[in-house]
């Protein structure tokens, strides 16, 4: 009985808070970043002007440090993925006012690597990706019309 009644009661609290601090770190940094989730309602949810999704396979990466030792609280998360939006829905692609372009995403995560169509044909357009995010996040989403696919890189703040 020694051992925790010569620590105090500080020292018992401080322990406790400590491993608490250190449980929410590794939850929160980075523990699930390379499982790949499949999940449509945090994506429809998100991107409500994409519309209904018939299927993704998405990550969600805890952005910030990197340390047990840091303190856990708000984060920004990036979402990054591919999704397949309704039949025809990527038509907007041919709409004036989004002015969409031919532009290749980066090499997504190796995770997704293997969901990204082949040979697809991306285009961008910088007003369609402020259009989808909200205030104070940022994102690009590329379209591809022959798949009806969206490759998007998101971070939510």
């Amino acid at each position: 009985m020694g051992g925790l009644v010569d620590l105090g009661r500080r020292g018992v609290l401080l322990l406790g808070a400590v491993a608490v601090l250190a449980a929410c770190a590794s939850t929160a940094q980075g523990a699930d970043d390379d499982r790949v989730r499949t999940d449509l309602e945090p994506l429809e949810r998100r991107f409500a002007a994409l519309g209904r999704l018939s299927g993704a396979h998405w990550l969600g990466i805890a952005l910030g440090g990197d340390s047990r030792l840091s303190v856990p609280g708000p984060s920004d998360v990036r979402l990054v993925g591919i999704a397949q939006l309704r039949a025809g829905a990527a038509a907007v692609v041919g709409t004036p006012q989004w002015d969409f372009e031919p532009e290749t995403p980066s090499s997504p995560p190796k995770p997704l690597a293997e969901f990204m169509p082949a040979g697809a044909r991306w285009v961008r357009s910088g007003s369609f990706d402020l259009e989808v995010t909200s205030e104070g996040d940022s994102g690009a989403f590329y379209l591809d019309p022959e798949t009806d696919s969206v490759y998007f890189d998101y971070v939510d703040q």
